[in-house]
């Protein structure tokens, strides 16, 4: 009953104290710029975390959405055994569907325009088991591309540089050569476009280009070769694995790729990228919450004639102490929950609030040909939300102990003498 009596007076008294010691009834000026600080510091953590985690989903979402989620090539230039390949992965615990593909780097030419293109030879059925790319076409279908009928699909921004749509014609030039009277030429083919797809993902929208897998190995001269064989997983973080395991199965001799490997250089920097900024953000909370020291000296300072006559009453140094970790610890308090919800607020609603302000500045702030994208997601994890939360209260506990402990160590008599 007395530990509940002490804990509540301290309690009580710390509270008393955050308010102006001239205007009662109102939190003090200086208590209130601590709180702002931390607010504000807590929240940009919070947007920039998210910006990050969001960032990172929506790239590992549009790269899977393109791409396969891992890859069994032969060692040479094909793959001729792809049919077994394929019944044994398709065999495979957690593999969704397993397709043949042909892939080589070409040259697009329309009119006077030239560019380097991935050429991707797919099995149109297969393919909308495969990928969602199939649902990425702004026009046509992939059923469109049909044997023989040398056709194609190109990203937007391709199409765009080429300055073809859907009717036009391309020639794709592969690095094969043929013989003719006046030397080793490299083959071309004049295909037609057939239809045009926007991934969200500047690398794919203006490289690749895809036509029936037919049509691909007869440019390229594999004949019934196969370039290699993808994999779509249920679980893409089990690709590494799954893809080792059918090569081992197969007798070895096979080269494997698969996502993680293939973007493990953009992931990486996200993951250093985040680990950088929360660093040096954290450097803004901590700031913020040594402000609190500020505070508290000044409160300290303003009540010792109180704290003496508390002293006086028979309050001990330990409770002296309490009362003014009660006001760092609210403030604290205070200040991150507000951040919290600030951040998380402004997180929720950022991609609009970047659209706004393009809007009005008529500027654009993501170019997709840098950061690959045009968008700027934002994911609250809570795991982000709790490590915020924590290092910002552990931050203000901390500068909470240098003002208590003086206001413990206040003498009454000294506090009282000119009194």
């Amino acid at each position: 009953m007395t530990m509940a009596l002490h804990e509540r007076y301290e309690w009580l008294i710390g509270m008393r104290y955050l308010r102006s010691g001239q205007r009662r009834g109102f939190v003090s000026f200086i208590s209130m710029i601590s709180i702002m600080g931390l607010t504000l510091g807590v929240a940009v953590l919070v947007v920039v975390m998210s910006v990050m985690n969001g960032f990172e989903a929506e790239l590992r979402a549009r790269i899977l959405s393109v791409t396969s989620h891992a890859t069994l090539m032969g060692q040479g230039e094909s793959l001729p055994d792809w049919r077994e390949a394929q019944a044994m992965a398709q065999s495979m615990p957690g593999v969704v569907s397993a397709v043949p593909y042909v892939e080589e780097w070409a040259m697009a030419a329309a009119g006077a325009r030239l560019t380097g293109v991935k050429l991707r030879g797919v099995d149109p059925v297969q393919e909308m088991k495969a990928t969602g790319l199939g649902n990425s076409l702004l026009t046509g279908t992939l059923m469109s591309l049909e044997p023989g009928g040398f056709q194609v699909i190109l990203g937007e921004t391709l199409a765009s540089d080429l300055g073809v749509k859907t009717g036009d014609s391309v020639v794709i030039v592969v690095p094969k050569g043929s013989v003719t009277p006046v030397g080793i030429e490299p083959r071309r083919k004049r295909f037609t476009v057939v239809g045009i797809f926007r991934s969200g993902m500047y690398e794919y929208d203006s490289r690749l280009v895809l036509t029936h897998v037919a049509d691909a190995a007869r440019l390229l001269w594999l004949g019934d070769a196969m370039t290699g064989v993808r994999l779509t997983l249920q679980d893409p973080q089990h690709a590494p694995s799954t893809v080792y395991q059918l090569a081992v199965d197969l007798g070895g001799g096979y080269s494997t790729s698969n996502w993680t490997r293939d973007h493990q250089n953009i992931f990486r920097s996200i993951e250093m990228t985040k680990s950088l900024l929360f660093v040096i953000l954290s450097m803004i909370v901590a700031i913020a919450a040594f402000n609190i020291v500020a505070t508290l000296v000044m409160v300290v300072k303003d009540k010792e004639s109180d704290i003496a006559i508390l002293r006086t009453l028979g309050a001990g140094p330990r409770n002296v102490l309490r009362v003014f970790a009660v006001q760092g610890i609210a403030i604290g308090t205070a200040g991150v929950a507000a951040g919290l919800a600030l951040g998380a607020l402004v997180s929720v609603n950022l991609e609009s609030i970047i659209h706004g302000i393009e809007r009005i500045t008529g500027t654009r702030f993501l170019d997709a040909k840098v950061y690959l994208m045009s968008d700027l997601p934002a994911k609250v994890q809570l795991a982000d939300v709790l490590q915020v939360t924590l290092f910002a209260l552990f931050l203000c506990l901390l500068a909470t102990i240098y003002p208590a402990w003086r206001a413990s160590r206040v003498l009454p008599a000294e506090a009282l003498r000119h009194d």
